[in-house]
């Protein structure tokens, strides 16, 4: 044997990793003994691991660096991947079609993108003066973009403003999607109201822009809101907005408009239908206190607790019927909870593998669909928006599953954040792709449980106050 053929030996002997030492040893000191005609070799023994020997630490990520890296990450959705004219939120980013859809704009989703520039603004992610130019932009598209008695449309096409139809007959004002975008556009006119002239023109548009919706319109001159008007089929669609559910914002908001406003009596009747929104229904030694159409045990899927509460600060929130802060905390943990008890016996459910919310899903046969998750509608399918966005509520539940999703990052972390779902219990299945409206919750409430950013911004803006003042809320401004 010469001396290569006998390294080569020694080296599969170290790859193997077997435990009998004295047995390879003993065959090593054989070989000892054969030469390579005449060349010289010394050997020297090979330190095998013992099996319990410790095994180098992965270096842990810390919650602050974990919050950092989500923000930071989820960030590029609204401007990596802004779409290309608007500067709007796409409806949705697939990372293997990254063509689909490439120019609808949603509305809501846009003004989550809003409140995010400003995060990103605040934590170095762009300049003030790249963020600036950005808003201005997509500002300027809103000014023209179509709109319904004031109410952008659910979707718009981002290279002419034009109304994208979200249904056959939704093709009009989507006046739920206008509050989300709206309790945008009132962050950024109080971000820069003291700003530059540029930035105070800026300001100056986005409160013009949100005055101009006719909320009143909505009502029909009835003690309730509706959800959509079309010019081409009226008020056909025929849906009120009746809590409990993500709407609440509509109300605050069409209470605060100085020209367009409602009533109290359109608050009590519509949102609260007079006292019949509470509940008495407890679970897990949580009340829920409002009834949650369609899972009235356990609440319905996490994000009505984020959609209103973007800029709507729930901590010390409450009306004549209910405090808001309680039922959103209270809806989390059940959620939570449901997960960690795991009555169905999905793979890796558990107190870091939880979340349940509308958003993807796996359909049937293994393609990607979507779903609204809850624990009354459980298919294995874990969303991280559902944690991840409900840290004010649970802040340590929540950076347990965050730490979850970092350790799966090979599956989970792509190029605009954590995947919209995946289900372990088939074989760790991912949905590849983001939507707008679940990517935005996350850097927002995130940055208020650290800052206050956006729950500051939007409370100390006057007309806001006003409506939740007429509606006889008590709040933290």
């Amino acid at each position: 044997m010469c001396k290569r053929d006998w390294r080569n030996w020694v080296f599969k002997l170290q790859r193997s990793k077997m435990k009998a030492k004295s047995w390879v040893l003993g065959i090593v000191g054989t070989f000892l003994m054969w030469s390579c005609g005449g060349d010289e070799y010394t050997y020297t023994p090979i330190a095998f691991p013992e099996d319990d020997d410790p095994v180098e630490p992965i270096q842990a990520i810390t919650d602050t660096e974990l919050m950092d890296l989500t923000q930071r990450e989820t960030f590029k959705y609204f401007w990596d991947f802004a779409e290309s004219n608007s500067g709007g939120a796409r409806e949705r980013y697939h990372v293997n079609d990254p063509s689909r859809d490439s120019h609808v704009v949603t509305a809501g989703g846009t003004g989550f993108g809003l409140m995010a520039i400003l995060v990103g603004i605040e934590r170095g992610y762009v300049t003030r003066e790249q963020g600036v130019e950005r808003l201005s932009k997509l500002l300027d598209f809103l000014h023209d973009a179509n709109r319904f008695h004031g109410a952008w449309s659910h979707w718009i096409n981002g290279n002419n403003g034009n109304v994208i139809p979200f249904s056959p007959m939704d093709n009009g004002g989507d006046l739920v999607e206008t509050a989300f975008l709206v309790q945008g556009l009132i962050c950024v006119k109080e971000y820069f109201k003291e700003g530059s002239e540029t930035e105070k023109n800026l300001s100056q548009l986005a409160d013009e822009l949100w005055k101009g919706v006719e909320w009143d319109w909505y009502t029909q001159n009835e003690d309730t809101l509706y959800w959509h008007w079309s010019p081409n089929f009226g008020f056909d669609i025929n849906l009120k907005l009746k809590g409990y559910n993500e709407v609440l914002i509509t109300y605050i908001l069409a209470a605060a408009s100085p020209n367009h406003g409602i009533s109290k009596e359109v608050y009590s009747k519509g949102w609260a239908s007079e006292g019949g929104i509470t509940s008495s229904q407890t679970q897990y030694g949580y009340p829920l206190l409002v009834n949650h159409p369609g899972s009235p045990q356990f609440g319905g899927p996490l994000f009505w607790a984020h959609y209103s509460y973007l800029g709507l600060n729930p901590k010390g929130l409450s009306d004549e019927f209910v405090n808001y802060w309680n039922v959103n905390a209270n809806h989390t943990n059940i959620n939570y909870q449901y997960c960690v008890e795991n009555p169905k016996n999905f793979e890796d459910y558990g107190n870091e593998c939880w979340g349940l919310t509308a958003s993807y899903s796996r359909n049937n046969d293994g393609t990607i669909g979507y779903n609204a998750h809850h624990p009354g509608n459980d298919i294995g399918v874990v969303s991280p928006t559902a944690a991840i966005s409900s840290i004010p509520y649970t802040p340590q539940k929540s950076l347990s599953a965050m730490h979850y999703f970092y350790r799966n990052k090979e599956q989970l972390l792509g190029p605009a954040g954590f995947y919209d779902a995946f289900s372990p219990e088939h074989d760790f299945w991912v949905a590849e792709a983001y939507l707008a409206i679940d990517q935005g919750p996350q850097i927002i409430m995130i940055e208020n449980y650290r800052s206050g950013l956006l729950w500051n911004l939007f409370m100390q803006n006057e007309e806001v106050q006003n409506g939740l003042d007429l509606l006889g809320f008590n709040y933290s401004s």
